[in-house]
């Protein structure tokens, strides 16, 4: 329960309009997209500027209330669910793209603007900017740049870091600074930058976003490769990349997955292939061509069942967009769909989705995996029901054997999505006893009380898949 003199003071900063305290709106902000975790906050602030957030955080700090700064709460780790109650910070005010610089090829936008917006945008004016999660429709720049968001055209872009040239931030003593900025080169001090992409809102609330952008390619061509075997699919992931060809896109489905896609989308996908390969291309002319006809030969020469290309722009972009419904498509079979991101070297996603497979038969729990083949960042999918408890330890021991065989393959415990409260547990087998002091060091810097999004990355306890409820 918030104190009421700090209501009342949340109330001066923002207006009374801005404070939202009555019980159906605490509970619509007690979850994001992540299942099974759930927290109440005590109050919902929605600040307009810069100096609303500053006075905010230095009541907060003062008083030492937890705050967890929001955009859409699409993000699949919990890292926007209030464990400790407190603020819930939405800041879906700062919806302003406050320029495009086109002399410098950058972009500056409030934290609140819609990611797909925002691609519109730019793309009116001829640039490209590519970083493209599944969620872009309604996330926020801002909530991808505090989960460090991907997307499909990782392999050839890169993700949101690669994009976030300069930031303005407020400390969680509301002390107001920035860093980074317009410039290309600039290695003076620190970088903060990089350190606050990705930081998942414990370190600080971040209220402006400058990004690079790139001319828009020239063209694009989508291709789709049936395999009958998983390693023919890896087997061509390989052998592309090794021919130094890089595509905007290589998406993998496994046949689960496939299935319920197009039972979904009805795209006439064949059910009798064990993956499917979706590649797009794009730059000049003459480099698309050239490379979706050698990704082809490729194929072909891997004995696969099929090859297609897509006859049109249009034909193109229903198939990318079936590939972006998969976790919709498979949220309909069970009440409770839990998506991870485990992520492993190219060479090694053939071993690594055969361990899926046999972890799902192992402890009797229905996985699909797709995702991002060309970076190794897959997708297993549980479709589990929350209110099955014992069907849930199953499905954790399941995760938990993922993860291990993840690390053991040289990967990763997350390539996107963050640690937020879902993985804190698996963060040290990650970087070790001394990485995770250095990062509670780091956090005690930016934030000596504790009050930024507490319970997340780094918190000293984990916790597991939980319902949390306040009363």
């Amino acid at each position: 329960m918030m104190d009421e003199e700090v209501l009342v003071q949340l109330r001066n900063i923002v207006g009374k309009n801005r404070v939202l305290t009555r019980g159906n709106e605490l509970y619509t902000y007690s979850f994001d997209a992540t299942p099974i975790v759930q927290a109440q906050p005590d109050v919902v602030v929605m600040p307009g500027d810069t100096r609303e957030v500053a006075e905010i955080l230095k009541l907060a700090h003062v008083n030492q209330i937890p705050v967890i700064p929001r955009g859409s709460g699409t993000n699949l780790a919990g890292g926007t669910v209030p464990v400790e109650g407190g603020i819930v910070l939405n800041m879906t005010r700062f919806n302003k793209i406050l320029e495009i610089d086109e002399k410098n090829l950058t972009a500056t936008v409030g934290p609140g603007v819609i990611t797909a917006e925002f691609h519109k945008a730019v793309e009116e004016c001829g640039f490209f900017y590519p970083p493209d999660p599944g969620s872009m429709r309604i996330s926020t720049i801002g909530g991808n740049v505090a989960q460090c968001a991907g997307g499909m055209r990782g392999l050839k872009y890169g993700v949101t870091k690669d994009y976030v040239m300069g930031l303005e931030y407020v400390l969680p003593t509301g002390q107001i600074l920035r860093c980074g900025g317009k410039n290309y080169k600039d290695v003076a001090g620190y970088d903060l930058t990089r350190l606050l992409v990705g930081s998942e809102g414990t370190l600080a609330v971040i209220t402006e976003i400058t990004l690079k952008l790139l001319p828009r390619p020239e063209t694009k061509r989508t291709l789709v490769v049936f395999c009958h075997q998983m390693v023919d699919a890896a087997r061509i992931v390989e052998r592309t990349i090794a021919e130094k060809i890089i595509p905007a896109t290589m998406e993998f489905l496994d046949q689960a997955t496939m299935q319920v896609v197009d039972d979904f989308s009805h795209l006439g996908l064949p059910r009798n292939v064990a993956a499917m390969l979706l590649l797009e291309q794009d730059g000049s002319e003459e480099q698309v061509v050239r490379d979706v006809d050698r990704i082809a030969e490729i194929a072909r020469e891997e004995g696969v069942a099929d090859v297609q290309l897509a006859k049109t722009a249009e034909e193109g972009a229903k198939l990318m967009a079936a590939r972006r419904s998969a976790l919709a498509a498979l949220s309909r079979l069970r009440p409770t769909t839990i998506l991870e991101d485990a992520t492993v070297p190219r060479s090694q996603l053939a071993q690594m989705v055969e361990a899926i497979i046999q972890i799902s038969a192992k402890h009797q729990v229905q996985i699909c995996t797709f995702g991002h083949a060309g970076d190794g960042n897959l997708h297993p999918t549980c479709m589990t029901d929350e209110r099955n408890h014992e069907e849930i330890k199953r499905v954790e021991e399941a995760f938990r054997e993922i993860f291990a065989t993840a690390l053991a393959l040289g990967g990763t415990i997350t390539g996107e999505h963050g640690v937020g409260m879902a993985k804190m547990a698996y963060l040290p087998q990650r970087v070790g006893e001394g990485g995770i002091e250095l990062m509670q060091a780091i956090k005690q810097a930016f934030d000596p009380h504790g009050i930024m999004n507490p319970g997340k990355v780094v918190a000293k306890a984990a916790r597991s898949r939980v319902v949390v409820r306040n009363a």
